[in-house]
């Protein structure tokens, strides 16, 4: 059964997407930094249900040497690295006047530097397979920019355009490379939103309701199991910007 390494998968998205890989069978390494809490309750929850494919671990994704302990450990515990899950982000609502340089490189480093880490230490076990899959988390806010998020919108935009250059790059080595870019998703990094601002945007999207982790989570298996997508940013947002 194949390896999936999640950033970011103590909670949100990167949760939802751990908890259906695991129950399909796959191993999967949760990577959680500041919500150690919540990671050990999941590890806690999982390991009552009989499940023992999957492990977690403490990285900060900003480190390219902690990164480094994040893909020895998995190669250690389950002997291979054939998917990378790239999850971990952060947002910031700020307007574009008052960003500071502290907080364009906090969401830079965090959600766009991370990855020309992950992808680039991921690859030192790919390669020599000539075979993987690499899944980055990007945003609906990449593709129409998001008012009040212009840090954010730039990181996840520049998430787009890596995964659309290294998908042309690495496909002779039979490495894919894809996108997935939600709209609003029931997550707690929504949950500043007051029950006005949801309504509003509910009224713009035509399946009239915010999304699910599950359907984010239904689409990373669909990839993992798919073998000739590649360099695609796969939109799940109810349509909310057609």
């Amino acid at each position: 059964m194949k390896t999936v390494v999640i950033t970011g998968a103590a909670k949100g998205i990167g949760l939802g997407i751990a908890e259906l890989l695991i129950k399909e069978g796959y191993n999967v390494i949760i990577n959680y930094n500041k919500s150690e809490k919540k990671a050990k309750e999941i590890e806690e929850i999982l390991l009552k249900q009989n499940y023992n494919n999957f492990r977690i671990y403490k990285a900060d994704i900003t480190s390219r040497d902690q990164i480094k302990n994040l893909f020895d450990f998995t190669i250690k515990e389950f002997k291979s690295i054939d998917v990378l899950i790239n999850n971990a982000g952060i947002d910031q609502i700020k307007q574009f006047i008052d960003i500071t340089d502290r907080d364009w490189n906090n969401i830079i480093n965090t959600n766009l530097n991370s990855i020309f880490y992950t992808c680039q230490e991921v690859l030192k076990y790919m390669l020599s397979k000539k075979k993987g899959l690499i899944i980055n988390i990007s945003s609906i806010w990449g593709i129409t920019g998001g008012s009040c998020e212009v840090h954010y919108s730039v990181s996840k935009a520049g998430v787009d355009g890596l995964t659309k250059s290294l998908a042309k790059e690495l496909g002779p080595s039979n490495i894919r490379v894809n996108s997935i870019a939600p709209g609003m998703i029931n997550t707690d990094m929504n949950k500043n939103l007051v029950d006005e601002e949801v309504k509003e945007i509910i009224n713009n999207i035509p399946l009239e309701r915010i999304g699910e982790v599950i359907d984010i989570a239904k689409c990373v298996k669909w990839l993992i199991e798919d073998n000739y997508t590649t360099g695609q940013v796969i939109q799940i947002n109810g349509g909310w910007n057609i």
